[in-house]
């Protein structure tokens, strides 16, 4: 049995990754020691129901953002056993288990080798992505970089970390977003390593991992713009 518990969570009003989610279902099971979600109360009632079934240990949260909804499963995670955790996003992690399974199967016995690992994307994976996320990334990944001394993407939804580091971001965590905020606190706070590993399983179809309101290019640009800022204000900030 894996030593390593799997961390997602879901905001799915309309239960739209419900088909693919039992597509990939039995080979998330077959990776993982634990399995934690935290999904958001105003999501889909199939979902939850099917999510229920499975061997996930499911909570329900109130809808308050993606930095909290993250903060609340590793909260959970760390009522079960496991002393490693792998965090990803649902989307994504249904994209990865479907497109590259071998891949995750690979990756995830090698976690509890480290501290901290960012998961980011080959050049591949990166270029799957519309070009408004691609550019406002690159700002934020470049910032990072400098700060953790080191050539990180870190916006890629996905991560993995000791008990000890779910520990200390479960204390410190509180921004606005933590894609940095998480790996900030592990390299200044604690004091702990903070590694690097690229995947291709992070890649985007705009099916599973798009927005579902129709807005405007520029509209696109600006929101991406936005979240790179609060990220990169983040891993400036935090632990200093």
């Amino acid at each position: 049995m894996s030593q390593v518990a799997l961390l997602t969570v879901t905001h799915d009003l309309e239960g739209k990754n419900l088909e693919l989610f039992k597509q990939v279902q039995k080979g998330l099971e077959d990776i993982y020691g634990e399995l934690f979600i935290a999904i958001s109360d105003l999501s889909s009632t199939e979902l939850v129901k099917e999510m229920e079934r499975s061997r996930f240990k499911v909570k329900i949260i109130p809808k308050e953002g993606a930095a909290q909804a993250r903060r609340e499963v590793v909260k959970f995670g760390l009522t079960g056993q496991s002393q490693h955790f792998h965090y990803c996003d649902f989307d994504r992690l249904l994209i990865w288990s479907k497109n590259h399974l071998d891949e995750l199967k690979n990756i995830v016995p090698v976690m509890p080798n480290h501290d901290y690992l960012i998961l980011g994307r080959t050049e591949r994976a990166m270029n799957t992505h519309p070009m408004e996320w691609i550019e406002t990334e690159k700002i934020t990944n470049k910032i990072c970089s400098l700060e953790l001394g080191k050539e990180v993407d870190i916006t890629a939804g996905s991560c993995s970390f000791s008990r000890e580091c779910a520990n200390y971001i479960n204390i410190f965590s509180k921004e606005k977003m933590t894609d940095a905020e998480w790996a900030m606190i592990i390299h200044r706070i604690a004091k702990l390593n903070v590694d690097y590993a690229q995947v291709e399983g992070l890649e985007y179809h705009e099916d599973t991992n798009g927005i579902t309101r129709i807005i405007s290019d520029s509209e696109k640009w600006l929101g991406r713009l936005q979240l790179s800022l609060i990220i990169s204000q983040t891993a400036l900030k935090i632990g200093k």
